[in-house]
């Protein structure tokens, strides 16, 4: 979906025949009433609503991510949520006027993120207050994004950066060796056994964590 405005995604959301809908974003945001009016649309249409959140959520575009089933974020890309603002001018009694009506809509928009993260909305209109940015990690974690794209399952999160990561085989192979060395021996042996023993044991573990994946006996 590339529109942008209310009538246009109504249009959109109207002709179209398909279960689901596709929302990319990248914006820096926009008019607060028209983001409501799109989330408004996309939350009651029938279809699935998948959003992808390719570069920069921002603002009014953040609300309009809020209305997706499942919302998906690019590692690169990231989250902002402010207060809403405006360019007012006037006296005193206007200017407060002002003040009272975007309170208001920052109640709403933080309505919007609680029901998508289940966060409080004072813990949300604290973080907007602050202008808070999020990366894809922190908005999976909060639970504006339901995933990260392109990470694997199976993909580990992190790892030491200086050597891999030792398989899972080598680590069963470690396990059963240490079992074997905890065998009962002798005690006629001992003497003659122990040391040879020990030196053996260092030596397999080093093999095994080195990717050495000879059987030991």
């Amino acid at each position: 979906m590339s529109s942008v405005s209310p009538s246009a995604v109504s249009q959109v959301l109207n002709d179209g025949d398909d279960d689901d809908v596709q929302v990319n974003i990248a914006s820096n945001g926009g008019d607060v009433f028209a983001a409501s009016e799109i989330f408004t649309m996309l939350k009651s249409s029938s279809a699935t609503v998948t959003v992808n959140i390719q570069g920069l959520a921002a603002s009014a575009a953040s609300v309009i991510a809020m209305a997706g089933d499942k919302v998906n974020i690019s590692p690169t890309a990231q989250i902002m949520i402010h207060q809403a603002a405006v360019a007012a001018g006037g006296n005193k009694d206007d200017l407060a006027h002002e003040a009272t009506v975007l309170d208001g809509i920052d109640q709403s928009i933080a309505l919007a993120y609680a029901q998508k993260t289940g966060m409080s909305e004072d813990d949300l209109l604290n973080m907007m207050a602050q202008e808070t940015w999020l990366t894809a990690t922190d908005a999976v974690d909060k639970g504006f994004a339901d995933e990260i794209m392109f990470v694997e399952d199976n993909q580990p999160a992190f790892a030491n950066d200086v050597g891999a990561i030792v398989p899972k085989t080598a680590v069963n192979k470690l396990l059963n060796l240490i079992s074997k060395s905890e065998r009962p021996v002798n005690k006629q042996q001992n003497k003659t056994t122990d040391s040879h023993l020990t030196s053996d044991l260092k030596q397999s573990k080093v093999a095994i964590l080195m990717g050495k994946n000879k059987e030991t006996n």
